[in-house]
């Protein structure tokens, strides 16, 4: 418990130093006459002590301060100790002030890290009373940013709910656009996680309005904030299947030219345009989308890249393109990685057309290929593949091919045989007819369909022969 409490210590964000500047009255008047001046005098020496006095407590809060961050950070064991200086600097503070303030912080992530969620909301919603006149906007918004990152990867969902609502009341208030939008966002990736789509849609609703101009239109002035948006909605309607309305997000967010987002907000849009490729069977598109998701996710150190590199694979192999993915620079530093080294092998033994060796790599990477939900929906797709290309070589040398010789070399079933057949048929991949009496595949040569034609002309020259000779008939005298 201390060594991951003393990991997530350290992982506290340091704070700036900041130093107040030295505060005067602003009520001193001059003396107006020469009787005034020991009056004058008088007040000057009190306000003076006064200035020095409360120069002494805001040293002595800010010693504090760095005393009790230091002491936890130093030796995890201290933290209690640390949590009641910290405490300690709220009670000696005369007023609300920027070292209560940084206190405040500090109190809320140990808290955090202690697993204390009540005292931890306590003493947020004590820090936001800060924000509307102890410190400067500026100040308000890092600090509030700075803890809504801290939290957000907490597994608590009802804690961030609450932790959320609460700061979008205050920024309601502070009418602090930008951070509002920030914190909405959060708000709607934490009811996308949760799969509560109609929130997630009123939500979506209320952002779109914030950004609009006075004529009702989007404002692109507020592009990087729109993308973002559009990318929460683009996972939600990718997570609904509802393809039209993702279509047409995702296009719409493609136009917007003013934004400069996060790589992985891109990152996240290109994926979820692969995907809605990947369902209208467009592999070339998904491929090139997966690709950049890879790339974006890259860029920003997101982990999701393994996942798109993953994608791109599988799309790229039902192209049927015969190009190795891994040909490019960015995709092949991570052909050695774990969770990779599966698909490599998948990508060799598709090129060799080895559908033993294929079918060996599936089987034995279940967790790698098959545990992934959205993979494994394409792995029949990606069979279908490999056994079309191997069966159309196997058949090149034949007229007419047993289904059973079909069936071992394609290591399926007949019956399995007969089906990918019929498709294949019905497709114009194959010209032929399958004699299920005989279950044998005759295939029409180029040699049979001249033949052919030429019994159909003759056919059609005899029938209009007989025709002719009806109508001669007719016509003669009985």
């Amino acid at each position: 418990q201390n060594t991951n409490q003393h990991t997530c210590l350290l992982n506290m964000q340091s704070e700036d130093e900041e130093y107040l500047t030295d505060t005067y009255p602003s009520d001193l008047s001059m003396p107006s006459s020469d009787e005034d001046d020991e009056e004058y005098d008088f007040d000057y020496e009190d306000s003076e002590d006064e200035n020095e006095e409360y120069d002494e407590i805001d040293v002595r809060l800010e010693n504090l301060f760095y005393h009790n961050k230091s002491l936890f950070q130093d030796d995890p064991d201290n933290i209690e100790k640390a949590l009641e200086g910290l405490k300690n600097i709220l009670t000696l503070e005369k007023e609300k002030g920027i070292w209560g303030f940084k206190a405040l912080k500090q109190i809320i992530k140990i808290q955090f890290s202690l697993g204390r969620v009540q005292e931890l909301m306590d003493s947020y919603k004590i820090l936001l009373t800060y924000t509307k006149s102890a410190v400067t906007p500026n100040e308000s918004e890092k600090a509030i940013t700075n803890l809504l990152e801290y939290v957000s990867n907490c597994n608590d969902t009802n804690l961030l709910q609450k932790f959320y609502e609460t700061t979008l009341e205050t920024l309601k208030e502070a009418k602090n656009e930008r951070l509002w939008i920030k914190t909405k966002l959060k708000l709607g990736n934490l009811w996308y996680n949760r799969d509560e789509f109609g929130k997630l849609k009123r939500l979506i609703k209320e952002l779109h309005k914030a950004c609009q101009n006075s004529d009702g239109e989007e404002d692109m002035r507020k592009g990087t904030q729109l993308v973002e948006i559009y990318a929460l909605e683009i996972q939600m309607y990718t997570a609904t299947k509802n393809t039209n309305s993702l279509r047409n997000i995702y296009h719409k967010c493609l136009k917007v030219k003013s934004a400069i987002p996060h790589p992985r907000i891109w990152g996240i849009i290109r994926e979820c345009g692969g995907k809605m490729h990947m369902t209208e069977k467009e592999w070339e598109s998904a491929k090139d989308e997966f690709f950049n998701a890879f790339k974006s996710y890259d860029e920003a150190g997101s982990p999701r890249r393994i996942q798109c590199l993953k994608y791109m694979v599988i799309a790229n192999l039902l192209t049927n393109s015969g190009i190795n993915p891994f040909s490019d620079h960015a995709t092949a530093a991570h052909k050695n990685d774990p969770q990779i080294t599966a698909l490599t092998d998948l990508v060799s033994a598709y090129e060799q057309l080895d559908i033993f060796k294929f079918e060996d790599i599936l089987e034995n990477n279940r967790e790698t290929i098959m545990g992934d939900p959205y993979i494994r929906q394409y792995i029949e797709s990606l069979m279908k593949r490999i056994r079309t290309t191997v069966l159309t070589k196997l058949l090149l040398p034949y007229t007419e091919v047993s289904i059973l010789f079909i069936s071992k070399e394609l290591n399926i079933p007949s019956k399995d045989v007969e089906s990918l057949l019929v498709s294949l048929i019905l497709d114009n991949e194959i010209n032929g007819r399958i004699d299920q009496v005989n279950q044998i595949l005759k295939l029409h040569t180029p040699l049979d369909e001249t033949a052919n034609s030429k019994y159909e002309a003759i056919n059609r020259w005899s029938n209009q022969v007989n025709n002719l000779n009806s109508t001669v008939m007719l016509r003669l005298p009985r």
